[in-house]
């Protein structure tokens, strides 16, 4: 059993290296600035076009989301993450001075957010672990949303979003602000940014988190596949989705 283990130590170290190494070849390959303005002007693979969406679409407004011209990644307090290797892109958005922001605050942030833009106020309703739920009030100010966010960061998180999402039976039929979800303590979670198809009926799509300690969302880098990274596909055949910094399987794919 003892050798067992320590081949398995090995061969789990061994692979960790690979996607290390794979990432730094990737991160080598791509400028150190990003030139992309928006997640919508990132481009795709040849032979893709990105899905149809509706102009008040949580997926169009993903796509629109401004990203910053510096690649790094910082945390709540302002410092440099250790792991810098894991990002295609910076997304502009706020992380804030406390750490609260982590893998599913990111996504409820964005989602709120689209909610809040669109002013659809009585849909920005979360839920702890415990089923309370966390709906935002009046007044529907900017100030009062972000301490409202503040709450729902300190009460809710990837157990209780895990649970209020809905599961996606056909990973095939994946759509832009989609979540890949383990809920735990911690668990982690990733949003679907964008999808794109070709005619073969291929489809592609980008991934974007957040982490902790809490620090700036990012776009993520597809490790296994260089050419065509921050895309990744859904037509390898392959259960499992190997992110940067984390593992998922298909089926952990759920929808608002």
């Amino acid at each position: 059993m003892l050798i067992f283990l320590t081949l398995l130590s090995v061969s789990c170290n061994n692979e960790a290296a690979s996607r290390r190494k794979k990432i730094s070849n990737i991160k080598a390959a791509i400028a150190d600035n990003n030139p992309y303005p928006t997640i919508a002007t990132i481009p795709l693979p040849e032979g893709f076009e990105r899905i149809s969406a509706d102009s008040n679409s949580f997926a169009e407004w993903l796509r629109g989301r401004h990203l910053k011209e510096d690649k790094t990644v910082h945390l709540y307090d302002g410092s440099l993450k250790k792991n810098q290797l894991a990002q295609f892109a910076v997304l502009d958005i706020s992380v804030g001075d406390k750490n609260l922001q982590q893998c599913a605050d990111a996504v409820m942030r964005l989602r709120a957010e689209y909610l809040f833009d669109k002013k659809r106020f009585a849909e920005i309703v979360f839920t702890d672990n415990n089923k309370t739920n966390y709906a935002f009030e009046p007044p529907y100010s900017r100030a009062h949303f972000s301490d409202y966010l503040q709450l729902v960061f300190g009460m809710c998180g990837s157990a209780s979003l895990a649970k209020q999402l809905k599961t996606v039976t056909h990973f095939s039929d994946i759509i832009p602000g989609d979540v890949l979800i383990r809920g735990g303590f911690p668990g982690h979670a990733e949003i679907v940014m964008d999808v794109a198809s070709n005619k073969k009926g291929e489809k592609i799509f980008m991934l974007a988190q957040s982490y902790m300690p809490a620090q700036d969302i990012h776009v993520l880098l597809n490790p296994e596949k260089t050419e065509t990274t921050p895309w990744y596909s859904i037509n390898d055949g392959d259960e499992n989705i190997i992110t940067p910094e984390y593992l998922f399987v298909k089926s952990a794919l759920k929808q608002w």
